[in-house]
């Protein structure tokens, strides 16, 4: 017996992290399935063998490292999902998964190659040594990080809790360098943030991404503007990349009463299909809800933005989602290793399979690249308001959030009475890109 994750996204830890999946016990694999199978796993160690004693170079035919790559070829032949996962890959993901590794507890974004500092975790190193909100991250132990991708800075600045590592970075303008000793520690990540009181008793809640505790988080977010007298709430779940599906349902549920279906998967045979309806233990919010999606809202993201559409609980505004609607399993493997492998996909209540389509918001609102980027950079820098200076800055002319502003006119209007906006009820037949959701 071993412990298998069920996966529906994949991300990396920025301000956000992806990824992934609810722990489960399942049978081991036994015997291969067929003699087919097992006669082309026979040709597979034939190749192998073959390739390691007669290679011309030895160092690049050992047996583990053959192995990994044949593993991560079939993998990569199935669909852009199933992956192999060497296990230091497998070891991240487990961090991603309960939100909890060592390093300095900085939330960072990566935009045109640049590290930014979305905001220092309370109570960790990075906040106690300083690091604020907007500082650009230049280098890890003297190296410059200029051009890296996410998950290769948050590599390096991850690691054993109680071991150090220096930090370079800019912070101002013109910019000036400093420079943090840092030791790691554990850090818990919270993936609902940005949690306020907009004019009207609107509130606001980002969603980062589906973590273990993010039901939770979101529970407490929801209580605490309940006190502060909640009248209609916007989520923002742009560029939510997924997480657990078990964190999607628990979102989910505080909006559905006990019992109600918010989604189930379907796998191989009919006996896979597996319903996941609302458990209902707690108060339910009733006020009008408006989702921000665009195309950056996958998987656990877009398996709540179909449930509270098809129940009509909620209006979606901004763009169309991205469109992955697949479950992966993730077998551990011997020696720390893993597989993620497609196993199943899954369809809103209303029995719709998104993937590759993605969701039609009811009120449309695009925003291209450029404006989203401003967006980001708006929220992460509010001190400069000066559109010149901002332009200076960042080479992106500052621009007022339309997806968020079109949504608060349409709560203002249900609070005044109008019923909410309902826009086509089909999935767009355009498919929606092939890949990764980026992080």
């Amino acid at each position: 017996m071993f412990k298998r994750i069920i996966s529906i996204g994949l991300g990396v830890i920025a301000g956000y992290l992806m990824t992934l999946g609810v722990l489960q016990v399942v049978q081991a694999w036994g015997w291969w399935p067929d003699r087919a199978t097992e006669r082309a796993a026979a040709q597979v160690r034939e190749v192998m063998l073959l390739a390691n004693k007669h290679y011309v170079d030895a160092g690049a035919v050992e047996a583990e490292r053959l192995a990994a790559q044949a593993m991560a070829g079939l993998a990569r032949g199935l669909d852009p999902y199933s992956e192999y996962l060497p296990s230091a890959a497998f070891d991240r993901l487990e961090e991603e998964i309960e939100s909890k590794f060592g390093g300095i507890g900085v939330q960072v974004e990566e935009v045109d190659g640049r590290i930014f500092v979305i905001a220092p975790v309370a109570g960790t190193p990075g906040e106690r040594a300083g690091i604020l909100r907007g500082d650009v991250l230049v280098k890890v132990d003297g190296v410059s990080v200029h051009g890296w991708k996410l998950d290769q800075f948050i590599g390096k600045i991850r690691g054993e809790p109680g071991t150090e590592v220096l930090v370079s970075l800019e912070r101002g303008e013109p910019a000036r360098e400093l420079e943090y000793r840092l030791k790691r520690e554990v850090i818990r990540v919270e993936s609902v943030r940005d949690v306020m009181m907009l004019p009207g008793g609107i509130g606001y809640v980002r969603l980062g991404m589906f973590a273990q505790k993010t039901g939770e988080e979101f529970a407490a977010a929801a209580a605490r503007l309940r006190a502060e007298g909640l009248r209609a709430l916007v989520v923002d779940l742009r560029n939510n990349p997924g997480g657990l599906l078990t964190a999607a349902v628990d979102v989910a549920e505080d909006f559905f009463p006990k019992g109600e279906l918010i989604v189930y998967t379907e796998g191989r045979t009919p006996a896979d299909r597996a319903e996941l309806r609302s458990g209902g233990s707690g108060e339910r919010l009733t006020v009008p809800v408006a989702l921000l999606v665009n195309g950056g809202s996958a998987s656990a993201a877009e398996i709540v933005a179909g449930a509270m559409r098809d129940a009509g609980r909620a209006v979606l505004v901004g763009e169309k989602t991205f469109g992955k609607g697949s479950v992966q399993t993730i077998f551990p493997l011997s020696g720390g290793a893993g597989f993620r492998l497609t196993t199943a996909r899954y369809y809103t209540p209303s029995g719709v399979s998104i993937h590759q389509r993605g969701i039609a918001p009811d009120i449309l609102e695009p925003m291209s690249p450029e404006e989203e980027k401003a967006v980001f950079l708006g929220r992460l820098r509010p001190e400069i308001t000066d559109p010149v200076e901002f332009k200076q800055k960042f080479g992106v002319a500052a621009v007022p959030d339309r997806q968020l502003a079109a949504a608060l006119r349409e709560l203002q209007a249900q609070l005044a009475g109008a019923a909410p906006t309902r826009g086509p009820a089909e999935i767009l037949e355009k498919p929606a890109q092939e890949g990764k959701v980026a992080p």
